[in-house]
């Protein structure tokens, strides 16, 4: 079945798809959407850097994430700056530089379109087994710091006083973002990789009453948007990876009126 390229995607979209929505979930409850952002836009600066060493892109987007992670903790810290005002910094300065870094190397095919919209068709075995065996450890450090984000949530002052230490939950939150970035660029690209951490998520959100059961809807939501979106994209011949953003954004609108409507007809 792996020699079909279609077979290869839906495969490696649900393996995607199964890490995006529960880690989404922490991404919407502490509206971290422009954090998301900012670490997909980095990784075209990472890309470059790649290039340059000639290594894997997603080595190259990892290593990079990673350090704007660590640049906004330490920055965040030292100068109390407003989070949305250091993320702005971060997130256009990242992609600035990247496209400088980018119109320095020597001329090359290089497919822009791919990286930023990505190209789910293409993936090898290689790409499945990262997403895969990456993802399977991605959830696992998530459950391990599952208490101390949903704790962190709600109030972090508790959470530290519990000895939860919430600080270091956000920062392996912020690097398995960085991995999990990483490992999509080659799926659905740098931009729309933050859709699909934010819509299943938000989707579920309304159909949940546990965090818990929240993580797993929204992991559903993104394996039916992966479907969805593949099936459409192959019948109606449209770029696969908006459309797997378009099939998440169909189901959350089905929801959202779903739900209005119970709530004018109790």
């Amino acid at each position: 079945m792996l020699d079909d390229f279609f077979a290869r995607a839906l495969i490696a979209g649900m393996g995607l798809a199964l890490v995006t929505g529960p880690m989404g979930c922490f991404i919407v409850w502490r509206r971290l959407a422009y954090f998301g952002e900012t670490i997909a836009h980095s990784a075209l600066l990472g890309v470059a850097l790649a290039i340059l060493m000639d290594a894997h892109l997603a080595i190259g987007v990892f290593a990079m994430a990673s350090l704007v992670v660590v640049i906004m903790f330490y920055l965040e810290r030292l100068d109390r700056m407003p989070v949305d005002t250091l993320l702005g910094i971060l997130s256009h300065s990242g992609l600035a530089l990247g496209l400088v870094v980018l119109s320095f190397l020597p001329p090359m095919r290089l497919d822009l379109h791919g990286l930023l919209f990505g190209d789910i068709l293409a993936v090898s075995r290689d790409d499945i087994a990262l997403i895969w065996i990456g993802g399977a450890v991605a959830l696992g450090l998530l459950w391990w710091i599952w208490r101390a984000l949903l704790a962190a949530t709600v109030n972090v002052d508790l959470a530290a006083v519990a000895g939860l230490h919430p600080e270091r939950a956000r920062l392996v939150f912020g690097m398995l973002l960085a991995a999990v970035i990483a490992a999509a660029i080659e799926i659905v690209g740098v931009l729309l990789i933050v859709a699909l951490l934010i819509i299943p998520a938000a989707t579920a959100r309304r159909l949940s009453p546990t965090p818990e059961i929240m993580a797993g809807l929204a992991a559903i939501v993104g394996v039916a948007a992966v479907f969805g979106g593949l099936f459409s994209s192959a019948q109606l011949d449209t770029p696969t990876g908006p459309s797997i953003v378009v099939a998440a954004l169909v189901l959350f609108a089905l929801t959202r009126i779903s739900f209005a409507g119970r709530r004018r007809n109790p």
